[in-house]
This record gives structure tokens, sequence and C-alpha cells, in this order.
């Protein structure tokens, strides 16, 4: 893995543990020279995994829409900042840029970020790892929604594996630089009409 898309709150949340994983994700993946690629912001826990990553003198490339450049207030600091027109062509260009995709815990940006990236493996427009780093198990009611997709027959059970599940940073990383990938299955066949 040269680089790792992070997905993640632009703000801290209320639990320090958040942070607290941020600054050491940022920090380990810098550690292990794997760039970091973001959505650009100096705020929240954005803001923490870049200045980790940048403070242990690894890569960040941040990707931010002209219309969030002031809300999200663009981090003028990093390695690179790449600004664009719009949301869609945001989330392409992280996807371009990165080898494997983890989602912090975040708000509805990063919900929709990371099941995006989800559905194109799913989808078979890209191979590449995406995890939930499950920090204090804020994505168990996620995941529990994903095992109940599975049950209920919206998502197929080798699909399921598309999404890792790791609760700190170090074992996150690991388990990406693992993945041995699933072949593309989009559709479940259901009874013939």
């Amino acid at each position: 893995m040269r680089r790792v898309c992070v997905f993640c709150g632009s703000s801290f949340g209320v639990r320090e543990s958040y942070r607290d994983a941020a600054v050491e994700l940022g920090t380990l993946l810098a550690g292990r020279k794997i760039g970091v690629v973001y959505g650009g912001g100096n705020v929240g826990l954005m803001g923490s995994v870049a200045d980790a990553a940048l403070a242990g003198g690894g890569e960040v490339i941040g990707v931010i829409p002209h219309a969030l450049v002031a809300r999200e207030i663009a981090h003028t600091g990093l390695t690179e900042l790449r600004v664009v027109a719009s949301m869609h062509e945001r989330k392409a260009m992280m996807a371009d840029l990165s080898d494997a995709f983890i989602a912090l815990p975040g708000g509805y940006g990063t919900l929709e970020e990371f099941c995006e990236v989800v559905t194109w493996s799913q989808l078979g427009i890209h191979a590449k790892p995406c995890g939930l780093l499950n920090v204090e198990g804020y994505f168990d009611p996620l995941i529990v929604m994903l095992d109940r997709a599975v049950q209920e027959g919206f998502i197929a059970a080798k699909n399921r594996r598309l999404v890792i599940e790791e609760r700190d940073p170090a074992g996150m990383i690991e388990a990406l630089e693992r993945w041995e990938g699933v072949p593309a299955e989009k559709w479940i066949v259901g009874e013939e009409r």
C-alpha cells in the first residue's frame, strides 16, 4: 500500500478516544511510509489524522471541493491540497489516489463515502480493501445492519467480507495489508416471477 484514504468526521465527537485513534492512525501510517489521502480539512478528526501524519514525516494529500474550503477550513500545511469542483469529483479523486480505505467515526459524509467505496468494490469498479476502524464500538450498529442485510437477502454473504472491522489502528493497517480481495458478485438471485 502506497496510500490509504481516511474518511472521518470534521468534528471530534464526544469521546477523547476518537481523537486518540485518529492521531495514532496518522502516526502509524507515516511510520510505515504509507501516505494519507483525506478530505482536506484542518478541523475535527480530519485535522487530527493529517497533523499526526505530517508530524511523523508522512505524505498527506487533501482533496476538497471549492464549496467546502471555508466550511471545513482547508488545511494549508499539507504535502498537497487539491481543490476540486464537486463532491463527486472529490470522491473519485480520493479513490484514484488510494490503495485502501479506512473509516473512522464520523457523520453522514463519512458513512456515505465509505458505503460508496464498498459499493464500488462490490461492483468490481475497484479491488481495494475497505475497513471500519470501530473505535469504542462506534460502528457496532452499522455492523449489525450489514449482518441483517445478509440475513434478509440484500447483501450476498461473500460480499459481507468486503468490509473489514478492527478496533485499533495497528490491527486495521495489518488487516488491510493482508486483504486478498473478494470476487465481484453484485446481484442476489431471487425467485423468478
